[in-house]
């Protein structure tokens, strides 16, 4: 029999499997409504965004249901065998921190390369984004152009594939069912904002500005994620 390496799974993934865990063995029945995520992210000595992967992952299965200003409840189990997280899957969270690293970097050498015809393309980007009606096709699209064009600028079709790459994990199931909860056209209009910011510390040739910039959306990204969507009184 070959031997496969071990692999320690995501702390996310850790949390889903226990709640699921508890759920099958009747600490928590169809119908009951689990913790808080302040609760549960006390409980297992981790940060909360960490709990809400494993809420999302839960639900993408169908084991829960989340109702934003009321909590988080079991569902009764319709597919004997549901899809799960897979050992490759990232979470939501994990993938906006490693963006924020990477693409800083590059808005950064953006800024110290970018010519008028990198700024016209990024400016012909925004401006479609101004009219466009988020969450759609369109928008996420649009979304991509703008950080692939960034990293364009640096003409490694390398960097460009990897910024790409980063930016279509975000079309796995969970990332799409947080950001179901949370993206409207008024967080769209906002990300507009932040990457125009980002958009002029490269035309000003701002590399510090630039990486701070980009940084900040990416921050800002996950503030818009966290907001609560169990119970109303939590802060």
């Amino acid at each position: 029999m070959p031997i496969h390496a071990i692999e320690t799974p995501r702390l996310y993934r850790q949390v889903a499997d226990q709640l699921r865990q508890l759920i099958d063995n009747g600490e928590y029945p169809v119908g009951a409504r689990l913790p808080t995520e302040r609760e549960l992210a006390q409980q297992f000595g981790l940060s909360r965004p960490t709990v809400r992967e494993a809420l999302i992952a839960l639900e993408v299965e169908g084991r829960v249901r989340i109702r934003v200003g009321s909590g988080i409840y079991v569902r009764a189990v319709r597919d004997p065998a549901p899809a799960r997280a897979r050992d490759n899957d990232e979470g939501p969270f994990e993938l906006l921190r490693a963006r924020e690293f990477v693409e800083g970097a590059v808005a950064a050498e953006a800024a110290l390369h970018a010519g008028a015809e990198d700024i016209g393309r990024l400016d012909d980007i925004l401006a479609r984004m101004r009219t466009s009606s988020h969450p759609s096709r369109e928008t996420i699209v649009l979304d991509r152009d703008f950080h692939t064009g960034v990293a364009g600028i640096l003409g490694n079709a390398v960097l460009v594939r990897v910024v790409g790459e980063m930016f279509d994990q975000r079309l796995n199931p969970f990332f799409e069912r947080l950001s179901s909860y949370f993206e409207n056209d008024q967080s769209w209009l906002a990300a507009a904002d932040e990457h125009e910011a980002v958009r002029d510390a490269i035309a000003a040739h701002d590399a510090e500005g630039a990486k701070e910039a980009m940084q900040r959306h990416l921050q800002l990204s996950q503030l818009r994620f966290s907001r609560n969507f169990g119970e109303r009184f939590e802060p």
